[in-house]
């Protein structure tokens, strides 16, 4: 009887199989009643043939019981075939298949339900594609953008980033050490760069925007809520890289105060002795031939530091003009020899020339640009250089990698460049010694900025080795081809 209690079992545990169950059960005890009627009544009118009848009853009854409970479960099975493959295909969407659909083409109530539940996945399952294609819409935005974006929740947790942000997180973390934070500190996940502005953000509920220095990086911090239904549930961060345009900003306003720096001394000296001429202060000639010289003197350095800034401008703008051409170096080395020959007398410094033997012939340079570059190492070498020394300039061809080039050194026996100052040395406006500044013949620190581009210009290298007290020693490589190899 196994099987029954199973079938019994299976027809209680649904509602259907419920009121069938109940039925049954009902017809069951009103053929119980009337069987016992009629038992009785077989046994006062039929007393000779009770047994037989009796017999015949019970087979009958037995018979149209299994019969019924058959028919029962049979209708019930039917009836909740519809309602099992509705539980099924709701079981499959909330596991993510949301193209199940149920095949029930009954017209009735069941029907009618299975045609809604289709109708309901079917715009539930346009309503997730949708929703799928703006995410992945949206992420690969995120992605694509150059700057960092970091999603954090309301506890410091972070929700979402792009590579950028990721990126940017393990960085900031592996310096965390690096900043002071305080005892039982909130929120450990936001980097401290930006946790102080994280927390004013999760409080006021306002933008904020604002710069942070890190290491030897400055980064652009935007911070802005994210709200749902006016409930604060996190902050987005979006950070970019400044530091370059922080740098440009910074040599624009060093560009601009040291512009002013350098021209404001020749104005002041050009107007205090032109007002002393006009005044007729000075009475001898002597002394007015004087202030007549400074004047020129002041109006020429003047002339030379615009020129000066103009040619920096032009060639950070790139837009240095270059007449490239065959040329000899060594016509300019002498011309450029004997412009400095009896300046150097005067100061009692020796000016050497050493001729090369070899041709110092370039087969693709700019003869006015070489000269301005061999014109302001030698003036920088005569100027940092004490009387009774020597500056010498020493060419030669030489090979490297299977390349000839023109090597050009331009050596003097002066003060020498500290160690430290070196890798600066070619910045526009530096100065080694800051002592220098108010001589009479200082530079305005541009000078070596313009040769390092000009070298550039003709692909070429330069190099600076120098010893406090024993002098320095420029060497300058000019490639004789730049398109062919010497074999």
């Amino acid at each position: 009887m196994g099987w029954l209690r199973k079938i019994f079992n299976l027809l209680w545990h649904s509602v259907i199989g419920k009121l069938w169950v109940t039925i049954i059960v009902l017809v069951a005890v009103v053929l119980l009643i009337l069987g016992a009627f009629l038992l009785q009544y077989i046994d006062v009118s039929f007393a000779e043939d009770a047994h037989d009848i009796k017999l015949l009853f019970i087979i009958t009854a037995i018979i149209g019981f299994l019969l019924s409970t058959f028919f029962a479960f049979f209708l019930s099975a039917k009836l909740q075939q519809p309602l099992l493959q509705l539980k099924d295909a709701a079981v499959s969407i909330s596991k993510g298949n949301y193209s199940t659909r149920v095949n029930i083409s009954s017209s009735d109530e069941i029907g009618q339900l299975a045609d809604t539940f289709n109708e309901m996945t079917e715009k539930l399952e346009k309503l997730i594609h949708d929703l799928n294609h703006e995410s992945n819409h949206l992420s690969n935005v995120i992605r694509s953008i150059r700057d960092a974006v970091i999603t954090f929740d309301a506890n410091g947790e972070v929700i979402l980033t792009n590579p950028q942000g990721h990126i940017l997180l393990n960085q900031w973390q592996a310096i965390e050490d690096e900043w002071v934070l305080s005892e039982g500190l909130n929120y450990p996940k936001v980097p401290a760069p930006i946790r102080e502005n994280y927390i004013k953000v999760l409080n006021h509920g306002k933008d904020s925007t604002d710069k942070v220095h890190v290491q030897s990086y400055m980064w652009s911090v935007v911070l802005t809520p994210l709200l749902s239904n006016g409930i604060m549930r996190g902050v987005v961060a979006v950070i970019r890289d400044v530091t370059e345009e922080h740098k440009i900003d910074k040599i624009r306003r060093d560009f601009v105060a040291n512009i002013s720096h350098e021209i404001r001394t020749p104005l002041q000296m050009l107007q205090g002795y032109s007002e002393a001429l006009i005044d007729d202060i000075v009475v001898s000639p002597e002394e007015r031939q004087e202030l007549v010289q400074v004047i020129h003197d002041e109006s020429v350095r003047m002339g030379r530091l615009v020129n000066d800034f103009l040619d920096v401008a032009r060639m950070e703008a790139g837009h240095i003009n270059m007449k490239y051409q065959i040329v000899d170096v060594s016509h300019i080395l002498l011309r450029v020899f004997r412009k400095f020959f009896v300046y150097a007398k005067e100061r009692g410094i020796e000016l050497e020339y050493i001729p090369s033997e070899e041709s110092l012939v370039l087969q693709h340079a700019d003869e006015d640009r070489l000269e301005q570059v061999f014109t302001n190492l030698i003036d920088n070498a005569l100027r940092h250089t004490d009387t009774g020394k020597r500056v010498m300039i020493l060419p030669s061809v030489v090979s490297l990698n299977y390349d000839s080039f023109v090597q050009l050194k331009f050596k003097d026996e002066g003060q020498g460049i500290p160690a430290e100052d070196l890798p600066y040395i070619f910045e526009r406006f530096y100065k080694a010694d800051k002592a220098r500044k108010r001589g009479s013949r200082s530079g305005t620190g541009l000078g070596l900025a313009i040769v390092k581009n000009i070298i550039d210009q003709h692909e070429g290298k330069i190099a600076v080795e120098s010893t406090v007290g024993q002098g320095t020693t420029f060497t300058i490589l000019l490639p004789i081809s730049i398109h062919e190899k010497i074999q």
